[in-house]
């Protein structure tokens, strides 16, 4: 059956809304039905009160009869009175036992007062000769029901609300449970638990949404799939790029030491070590997307940390100069020396690739309440504003006809910021007026602030 969600749904609903009605109506009736009696105590105190005028009545005592007749329309503020009822047939007919037992001037105590009359009714009382009656409208105070507006109030709005809320319960339960599921199945996925299956923790549910998790189940067994071999993959590939350029270097170098001042092995060595750069970088850049680490377990010194980077930068590059603009000590916590020193030698070494020798690249490190930012800037072309955000992109190469130089950047860029989010910061690139590039660090200071 197609659509059986839907089916499901409209059955509750259906089903839960004749509930409703048929709930409120007997429950309405019942409790009218309840309120519509004058209370036992209430019913016992008018008879008390025809008992006493009976005794007064048969005693003969009227002047007595009449003070305890004001006594009660005072007391209880209504008409009362001891009236005598004489009926006689006409034309030759007779009066009927049934007639004569039942017949009254007003209400009996036990008989069911209408809520929806506004006027009290006249309850009778009759003595024991059966035509003397005593007669009383029905006190305020007695009158039943006293509280059936607010009652039923709360059977026409209360009760459908908790009943319709009982439903959407119901339907919420049944629709978001297997949601949550599949919620908790797709962050399983994202952590990196490829073998998470959601179709057999729905038991013989079948519907929409078993159809939802059997497409799960296949996405996850594909893309896992998918991961794993490109998990392979690139073992495989870090071995079989690492070996022969190690054969290769094996035998520059034995070429190197019979023409050690030979340029064109020189270039070939330049070129072998780029390559070998990349390859390592490239590896260490999928090492970090597929499994998505947080390097987030070492205490250092940013300060020592770049100071060091720009040592070595300035031997390696003697010919630009670079001005440093630290604070004497950044204390740095929840980091990770390898990755951020790694990824900040790897901006300094581009920033220097694309300055002209003679050129000044400027790096600062600027500390603010819980974070540190570095600036590191260059004396590059720069780069289109809309090319800003591809330049972290691994191989990303600008077009021939882009009136700036940089034209590759192969992985160093994209590893450098893959690194600094797992440390759990960000890095950014900006423009400076169009007179070099800008790259932009910024670190949390972790537990211990500096």
């Amino acid at each position: 059956m197609k659509r059986r969600l839907l089916w499901k749904l409209s059955a509750v609903i259906v089903a839960g809304t004749v509930l409703l009605f048929w709930l409120i109506h007997i429950l309405v009736s019942q409790t009218e039905q309840h309120m519509s009696f004058i209370d036992k105590q209430h019913q016992q105190t008018l008879l008390d009160y025809a008992d006493k005028a009976e005794r007064l009545y048969f005693s003969e005592d009227q002047q007595a009869l009449s003070d305890w007749l004001q006594e009660i329309q005072q007391k209880e503020q209504t008409w009362v009175a001891v009236v005598q009822s004489d009926i006689q047939p006409q034309a030759g007919s007779t009066l009927s036992s049934q007639f004569t037992e039942r017949f009254r001037l007003g209400r009996n105590v036990e008989w069911k007062i209408h809520l929806y009359f506004k006027a009290n009714p006249i309850m009778d009382m009759p003595f024991a000769d059966g035509r003397t009656h005593f007669l009383i409208t029905l006190p305020q105070r007695m009158r039943p029901g006293a509280y059936w507006l607010e009652t039923n109030l709360l059977l026409q709005l209360a009760l459908p609300m908790i009943l319709m809320a009982i439903i959407s319960v119901v339907i919420y339960r049944h629709v978001m449970s297997p949601l949550r599921q599949l919620e908790r199945a797709t962050h399983q996925f994202s952590e990196g638990q490829f073998d998470v299956r959601l179709k057999n923790s729905l038991g013989k549910r079948n519907d929409e949404i078993t159809a939802l998790a059997e497409k799960f189940d296949a996405m996850a067994e594909r893309i896992g799939r998918l991961i794993q071999n490109q998990r392979h993959l690139t073992s495989d590939l870090s071995h079989e790029l690492r070996t022969p350029l190690t054969r290769i270097e094996l035998a520059l170098s034995w070429a190197e030491q019979n023409t050690p001042d030979s340029e064109p092995l020189r270039r070939i060595r330049e070129e072998c070590q780029q390559m070998r750069d990349m390859v390592e970088d490239t590896l260490s850049l999928a090492w970090l997307e597929n499994e998505q680490p947080e390097l987030q377990s070492d205490e250092l010194d940013l300060t020592d940390l770049i100071d060091s980077i720009v040592e070595d930068a300035r031997f390696e590059f003697p010919e630009h100069q670079i001005e440093l603009n630290l604070p004497e000590f950044a204390p740095l916590t929840e980091s990770s020396d390898r990755a951020l020193g790694h990824a900040i030698e790897n901006i300094i070494r581009n920033a220097l690739s694309h300055t002209a020798k003679g050129g000044r690249v400027a790096v600062s490190l600027l500390a603010q309440h819980d974070h540190y930012v570095v600036h590191i800037d260059d004396q590059g072309p720069g780069v289109a504003s809309k090319y800003l955000e591809d330049i972290f992109k691994p191989f990303f190469r600008l077009g021939r006809a882009s009136r700036h130089k940089y034209h590759g950047f192969g992985v160093g860029l994209s590893l450098a910021k893959r690194q600094i989010e797992a440390v759990g910061g960000e890095l950014q690139a900006t423009n400076i007026d169009n007179k070099g590039l800008r790259m932009t660090i910024t670190l949390p200071k972790g537990v211990v602030s500096g």
